[in-house]
């Protein structure tokens, strides 16, 4: 496919041909699909857009407990094993026909670093996958991972994204701006904060970055129609919301949903480096780290939103009635979170 815009990328060649017979470019229904990071943010919502739809999902998950509780209800089989295990991945993928790659991490922290986590444990699922005689693959990069980045975290999301673009496996790639949802590690962050800084709410660089986000719903349902349609395989595409807006837009919307008020106040990111070193140093589970704030010098939004463009899905609005779970974040649940242990 050659006619979706700089949103779509990519191209067959000598890498795409693995298999010796023909393969249909759409995944099989009746085979079990994949997901890893299943108990995460886009896990927890694409286990269950793919159970609705009728596919046989397969969830990996670390811990057990966690899983039952964000998928219990659903008709999933559950796989327990680690992404950087390539003995667990091998076993999880037997029998599969296709395998959905979301888990990855945004934070550091001891024992998980971003070079394993998302780049090698990428490419222990690719070994997998073709050991398995597994061809389909739905990747979730970010919007401006790249190899070349001086981003660690784009850094190691790109790196990974090369990795599957040369993988001979039928691919699709996503990379979509920030994704909001009940259980995102985002807007729950800002709304934490919030509850922890009474009266006045400080805007990094007064918050002038720049996002699209997109509800967690629309990347399911987008993951979905990347399993089901042709069009699909070995092609990138980037993903956004409904409009982009700063930071500041975006906290402005936050308050709305949680029924409350702060003054913002611009502060300079420098400023805030000192702060945010310290809770790293100090907290097992900081809100922000330095990484993370420095992404904040990066425009995350999307030219060609293929959300809308390619896959005809009407945005969620970032907006106060989708953004109700807030609601429920108290500053002592606040306070709690940041001594909580990943």
């Amino acid at each position: 496919m050659r006619n979706r815009g700089s949103y779509s990328y990519g191209s067959e060649g000598p890498a795409t041909a693995v298999a010796e017979q023909p393969q249909p470019l759409s995944a099989d229904k009746k085979m079990p699909v994949l997901v890893t990071g299943a108990a995460g943010l886009v896990g927890i919502h694409t286990c269950r857009e793919l159970s609705k739809s009728g596919w046989q999902v397969r969830a990996l998950i670390r811990d057990p407990a966690r899983g039952a509780m964000a998928l219990g209800q659903l008709p999933v089989e559950f796989r327990v094993g680690d992404v950087r295990d390539a003995t667990a991945l091998r076993s999880s993928l037997s029998g599969c026909g296709s395998v959905v790659h979301l888990a990855a991490i945004a934070i550091e922290r001891k024992g998980e670093s971003y070079a394993e986590s998302n780049t090698a444990a990428t490419e222990r699922l690719i070994s997998a996958a073709r050991a398995e005689s597994v061809h389909r693959l739905i990747f979730m990069s970010q919007n401006g991972a790249d190899s070349r980045s001086p981003f660690p975290f784009l850094h190691s999301k790109g790196v990974a994204q090369d990795s599957v673009k040369t993988s001979g496996l039928r691919w699709t790639i996503l990379r979509p701006s920030v994704i909001f949802g009940p259980e995102d590690q985002f807007v729950n962050v800002l709304g934490r904060l919030i509850r922890l800084t009474p009266k006045v709410f400080p805007l990094p660089g007064g918050g002038t970055a720049r996002f699209q986000p997109i509800a967690v719903d629309d990347v399911a349902r987008v993951i979905r129609l990347s399993l089901e349609k042709k069009g699909t395989v070995n092609q990138i595409y980037e993903l956004g919301g409904a409009v982009p807006l700063t930071l500041r837009q975006m906290t402005e919307r936050i308050l709305t949903a949680m029924g409350t008020h702060r003054t913002l106040v611009p502060v300079p990111v420098k400023l805030l480096r000192p702060l945010v070193a310290l809770a790293q140093r100090l907290l097992p589970n900081p809100p922000v780290t330095s990484s993370l704030l420095d992404l904040l010098a990066l425009d995350n939004t999307v030219a060609h939103n293929a959300l809308t463009e390619y896959f005809k899905v009407v945005p969620i609005p970032f907006a106060a009635d989708e953004l109700q779970y807030l609601r429920r974040i108290t500053a002592r649940n606040a306070l709690r979170s940041l001594f909580e242990r990943g």
